[in-house]
């Protein structure tokens, strides 16, 4: 299933030449797009209406985009890609466990930044496809419904999630007590050679470990093997 190239895109920029250049680009690539110049603005246009992505701006004035995103985690899951001008991993890194789902650093190659929306999107369309044969799983009392995209915990609360950290836990569903490397989560949850780097694997599992791991310090589920890549330790039902 592929993405509607009618997907509405949201740009949160407040250099007003840089946003103006977003726009152009996104739209002349098929796509609907409006810009928004700060975390304010952005909430105004939400509030009114829903968008397939979310491209937002790290270094804005007021609320940066660091904290917008961790404020959008908390209710939203709508994909969010990150443009920042900071260089550093352990920014790049930090949006992405504040729960961006991919980030492009400026000054940016326009050719990748719409291969990597396409490929936000795709995963996100790709996912939400209707399919049988995607049974409820369940492991410790948790349950998770690949068809709703919904994870409940064991008092059958529901447990916010990314598309991202969706994609990731139900991989590991799928193969427990298996080790699977970066390479393999990422051709699993379909992120593409577009998708995101592979340590951004690292930073959407310690998210995930943030949601289901009753102590974090010693995880019990998702288990980092050195030099491997990281284990699901828990038995895993279907259920019907």
């Amino acid at each position: 299933m592929a993405f509607s190239e009618q997907s509405h895109i949201l740009i949160v920029e407040d250099d007003t030449d840089i946003a103006g250049m977003l726009v152009e680009l996104v739209t002349s690539n098929g796509f609907r797009a409006i810009s928004a110049s700060n975390g304010a603005d952005m909430d105004r246009l939400l509030s009114r209406q829903d968008f397939d992505l979310i491209v937002l701006d790290a270094m804005l004035p007021g609320e940066d985009g660091f904290s917008i995103c961790r404020r959008l985690r908390a209710d939203r899951t709508v994909p969010i890609l990150m443009l920042t001008a900071l260089h550093e991993d352990v920014d790049r890194i930090l949006g992405l466990e504040l729960g961006a789902d991919d980030y492009v650093t400026k000054p940016f190659n326009s050719r990748e930044l719409v291969a990597r929306i396409k490929s936000i999107l795709r995963r996100a369309a790709y996912t939400k496809q209707p399919d049988d044969s995607l049974v409820p799983l369940s492991f410790a009392g948790w349950r998770i419904d690949p068809k709703s995209r919904q994870l409940f915990d064991a008092d059958g609360a529901e447990v916010s999630m990314t598309t991202a950290e969706f994609d990731l836990l139900l991989a590991f569903c799928r193969n427990p007590n298996r080790i699977l490397t970066r390479e393999q989560l990422l051709s699993m949850t379909h992120a593409g050679s577009a998708g995101p780097v592979e340590r951004s694997i690292d930073a959407h599992i310690s998210r995930v470990r943030q949601k289901i791991e009753p102590n974090l310090k010693e995880p019990s589920f998702i288990k980092t093997v050195r030099l491997g890549g990281y284990l699901f330790a828990s038995k895993v039902e279907r259920l019907t």
